[in-house]
């Protein structure tokens, strides 16, 4: 798992269940580069759930239109 997949990850689990928009996982796992375009969370989340084998049904990571994502823990 490469570095920035880790941090991702790791901010999504210490804020479960709050709503984390594209630019504030730019700025806090990346440190925002202008080079950096929301696409890129996006692709990190893909494959951030492709780890998880969570393709085809997230559980744990839900896409939130329009705003971000989540992380779920389940109960």
């Amino acid at each position: 798992m490469n570095t920035q997949v880790y941090r991702l990850l790791c901010y999504l689990v210490l804020n479960p269940g709050r709503v984390i928009s594209r630019e504030e996982l730019l700025n806090e796992v990346w440190r925002y580069d202008n080079t950096l375009t929301t696409r890129t969370v996006d692709v990190h989340i893909a494959w951030l759930r492709q780890k998880l084998g969570e393709n085809d049904m997230p559980r744990h990571i839900r896409t939130i239109r329009g705003a971000g994502y989540e992380f779920v823990i389940e109960e």
